[in-house]
C-alpha cells in the first residue's frame, strides 16, 4: 500500500496545535468502537516505541454499524469532550472506519486544537493496485451507506467495478475471534462470499478491509476464500500518518503505562486478559 496520503484515504488534521516542545508524556489516543483498533495500535507502537498510548474502546456503543447517524455523531463528539479533558493527547487516531467516515469533520470543528487522524476505506490504493479491475470493499453497513465512501469511488475508482459489502456480523465475529473464542467457518464464509465476483473471465483480486476489526481475521479469510486475493489492511499506513504529524521528541524519559479504557466500565474477563496480553493496563 502506498504510504503517501491520498485524499480521503487516511484523513488527517492540519498541523496546528503540534508544538515542537510538546510535553513528552502526552499520550497518543487511539479510539475504536471495540477492540478492532488494536490492529492500528500494534503498528503505531512499532513506529513510536517512545510514546505513551491510551486506547479507548466505546464498547457501550458497539457495534456502530446499525446506529442512526445523528445519534452516533452526538455520542462520539460528546464522549471526546471528556476524553480530551482527561488525557490531553498529543494526537488522536480514530481507528474506526464507521466513526471516521461519519464524524471526523465534526470532531475537528468541535476540538480544533487537537489533531485527528482518521481511517476511511483504502479505495484509491486498491484501484491503483488491481489488475482485474474488480475490487470489493468489506465494511460495516454504516461505512457502506456513507456518501463519503461512494464519493471515494467516484473520485478514485471510476475505471473499476467496486462492490460494497456491508457485513452485519463480522465485527462481532472478529471481537470473539480476537478474544480467543471459536467462530464458525461457515458463518464467516457466508459473510465474505459476496466479495468474490467472476465476470467476463476476470475475478476479484483485491478486498479492502474497511473495518479495523477485520485484519485480525485475515488468516481466516485467506483460508476460507474461494481464490487468493490481496486483503488490503491500512493499519500500517494509518500509523505512519500519525507518526508523520508528531513533533520530533528527541530522547524521551521513561513514560507511564499504556492504558485501555472501556466506556462500559465492565469489559469481560477475556477482554481484560487480552488487554493485559498486549501490554495495556485497564
Amino acid at each position: 500500500m502506498k504510504l503517501e496520503e491520498p485524499v480521503g484515504q487516511i484523513a488527517a488534521a492540519p498541523l496546528e496545535g503540534l508544538a515542537a516542545d510538546a510535553a513528552p508524556d502526552r499520550p497518543i489516543l487511539v479510539f475504536d468502537s471495540g477492540i478492532g483498533g488494536l490492529t492500528v495500535l500494534r503498528e503505531a507502537r512499532v513506529l513510536m516505541p517512545d510514546r505513551r498510548f491510551v486506547y479507548i474502546a466505546d464498547d457501550a456503543g458497539f457495534p456502530y454499524g446499525g446506529w442512526d447517524e445523528e445519534a452516533l455523531t452526538r455520542r462520539i463528539v460528546t464522549l471526546f469532550g471528556g476524553f480530551l479533558a482527561e488525557h490531553d493527547p498529543e494526537i488522536v487516531v480514530i481507528a474506526c472506519n464507521t466513526a471516521s467516515t461519519l464524524v471526523l469533520d465534526d470532531l475537528r470543528r468541535a476540538y480544533p486544537a487537537t489533531p485527528f487522524v482518521g481511517t476511511v476505506p483504502a479505495i484509491k490504493p486498491a484501484a491503483e493496485r488491481t489488475r482485474s479491475g474488480l475490487v470489493s470493499v468489506l465494511a460495516t453497513p454504516g461505512t457502506v451507506k456513507r456518501a463519503y465512501t461512494r464519493d471515494l469511488i467516484l473520485s478514485f475508482a471510476t475505471q473499476c467495478h467496486v462492490r460494497l459489502v456491508g457485513s452485519e456480523n463480522l465485527a462481532r465475529m472478529a471481537e470473539a475471534h480476537i478474544r480467543g473464542d471459536d467462530v464458525d467457518d461457515e458463518a464467516v464464509r457466508a459473510e465474505i462470499a459476496p466479495c468474490f465476483i467472476e465476470t467476463d473471465g476476470g475475478r476479484t483480486d483485491i478486498v479492502v478491509l474497511a473495518c479495523t476489526h477485520y485484519p485480525f481475521m485475515a488468516n481466516v479469510f485467506r483460508r476460507l476464500a474461494p481464490w487468493p486475493v490481496d486483503w488490503l489492511d491500512p493499519a500500517e499506513a494509518i500509523a505512519r500518518r500519525a507518526h508523520s504529524l508528531l513533533a520530533s521528541s528527541g530522547a524521551q524519559p521513561e513514560h507511564g503505562d499504556d492504558i485501555a479504557i472501556f466506556t462500559s466500565g465492565q469489559p469481560d474477563f477475556s477482554t481484560r486478559r487480552l488487554m493485559q496480553g498486549v501490554g495495556l493496563r485497564e
